[in-house]
């Protein structure tokens, strides 16, 4: 995993065309404003796990395990 600091209006860019900027910070709480394009899909790691779920149960098609996700939720 990469660790960066970044400061309110610093951004940082994954690959070419994803940037990920830091709009407000309060407490233990920050903001991020993500622009990507319409052809990359951006979710909460919850509701990608969500997702992910629902496809397994339907069809066979399989998500990525991703760390943290559970592959059954309660």
């Amino acid at each position: 995993m990469l660790v960066l600091s970044r400061h309110k209006d610093e951004s940082i860019m994954v690959g070419d065309n994803v940037e990920i900027m830091i709009v407000g910070i309060r407490r233990n709480e920050i903001q991020l404003g993500i622009n990507a394009p319409k052809s990359v899909p951006v979710y909460r790691k919850e509701v990608y796990g969500r997702i992910c779920r629902e496809k397994r149960a339907g069809a066979a098609s399989i998500c990525p395990r991703i760390a943290g996700v559970p592959a059954r939720w309660p």
